[in-house]
């Protein structure tokens, strides 16, 4: 007998766009959630449009959109909005991500939502949350990102803050709003409430609760993080360090016993007897020097000298390495973080497997994101008895 899936049972409604709130509802689904994913009729879900692009479909859509039931719906309209709430009735919980009011306004609140279904447990991504006085404000990963604090310590000193090159706020959220989604079923069904309730994440405080020795270094020392490029003041040798072929060499070495380990990979076992490098704190007050160091080391060397002696003494490192890299590196494909999944207009894709595993529970990614609206019948008429003629009429004004 198998067991069963981590959320088997779980059903959740995909009310979002783009990555914020679907990216959630992408990790439910993983892990065996009976998603939904809503979307605007004719026009789709906005990442549709994403590039890459193949045979004019979008690759990122096919990862975001896996594992979910697709359904389209005008929930701004008044029968969409009917169909809504009866889907609520089945649902556990709902997961939206536009602008605060935007759902009420739709005589979607809450409030309305719970007068359905009182066990309903919304979850709101939103770019500044539901309240405060930036709470109306449009909100996107990038500017998110900026907001938090953390580009002003990410970059070289001589350049400008830098932005990640992907949507970490959005997919960070998410993964946040899947917390707090777990965590009120957990008080729901669990503590034994039985009540539903409102999950409330923005897109700029789950990265600013990552940067946890910024507020309190700040609070008690006023201390203001600097950008230092790739090294970072708690933590030397700490560095990506270019190699003779082209390569870099990511370390971390603020222990003494990983340091010395270190010390001699590159022959200089004396370093750590030497005062400036003795500890961690003397090797941060040094450490300009000391990465001077280990860079003239590694220059000297191509990047399968340099790991061939970092792995022989045991020292914390690896190469900085790319996607195609990836494809190809043993250890991914040993780990099967690269997953081989069925698509309708592809026949088979690659994309990022299920994280984390689990020793006992099954996950899988059982395909990719198909077209608006495929699962029309299988929602609207199996789930909520809508006969054909009705659906019809429906499509026909637009409303699915």
């Amino acid at each position: 007998m198998t067991d069963a899936s981590l959320l088997q049972g779980l059903r959740i409604l995909d009310a979002g766009t783009m990555i914020g709130g679907p990216f959630a509802c992408t990790l439910a689904a993983d892990y065996g959630a009976d998603v939904i994913k809503i979307e605007k009729p004719e026009q789709g879900d906005p990442i549709r449009h994403w590039s890459p692009r193949k045979n004019g479909s979008s690759l990122w859509w096919k990862v975001t959109g896996r594992n979910k039931r697709l359904v389209t719906l005008d929930l701004g309209r008044p029968e969409g909005r009917e169909l809504f709430m009866q889907l609520v009735e089945w649902a556990d919980a709902v997961v939206e991500n536009y602008r605060p009011g935007t759902f009420a306004r739709w005589g979607l609140s809450y409030e309305e939502l719970a007068a359905v279904n009182p066990r309903i447990i919304v979850v709101h991504v939103s770019g500044y949350g539901q309240t405060g006085p930036y709470a109306h404000r449009p909100g996107y990963g990038t500017v998110a990102e900026a907001f938090s604090g953390i580009p002003a310590f990410t970059g070289f000193a001589d350049g400008p803050p830098t932005l990640s090159a992907f949507p970490l706020a959005d997919t960070i959220a998410a993964t946040f709003g899947l917390v707090g989604l777990l965590g009120a079923v957990y008080e729901r069904d669990v503590a034994g409430s039985g009540k539903g309730q409102e999950v409330d994440v923005s897109l700029y405080e789950p990265l600013f609760r990552l940067a946890e020795s910024q507020v309190i270094g700040y609070s008690e020392l006023g201390l203001v993080k600097e950008r230092m490029g790739n090294r970072i003041a708690e933590d030397s040798p700490r560095n990506a360090y270019a190699t003779s072929d082209g390569g870099w060499i990511a370390i971390s070495a603020s222990s003494d016993r990983t340091f010395s380990r270190l010390a001699a990979a590159i022959g200089r076992p004396e370093l750590p007897e030497d005062p400036r490098f003795h500890d961690n704190p003397s090797r941060i007050a040094n450490d300009v020097e000391l990465d001077g160091i280990v860079a003239a080391w590694m220059r000297e060397r191509t990047t399968a000298e340099v790991m061939d002696a970092l792995e022989r003494h045991d020292v914390v490192a690896g190469p900085v390495i790319d996607i195609a890299g990836i494809f190809d590196d043993p250890h991914y494909q040993a780990r099967g973080n690269v997953v081989e999944v069925p698509d309708g207009e592809l026949g088979t894709v690659r994309m990022p497997g299920v994280v984390p595993r689990f020793s006992r529970s099954p996950t899988e990614v059982r395909f990719s994101g198909g077209a608006a609206g495929q699962d029309n019948e299988d929602v609207f008429g199996g789930l909520l008895g809508l006969d054909a003629t009705a659906l019809d009429a429906l499509r026909g004004q637009g409303v699915v």
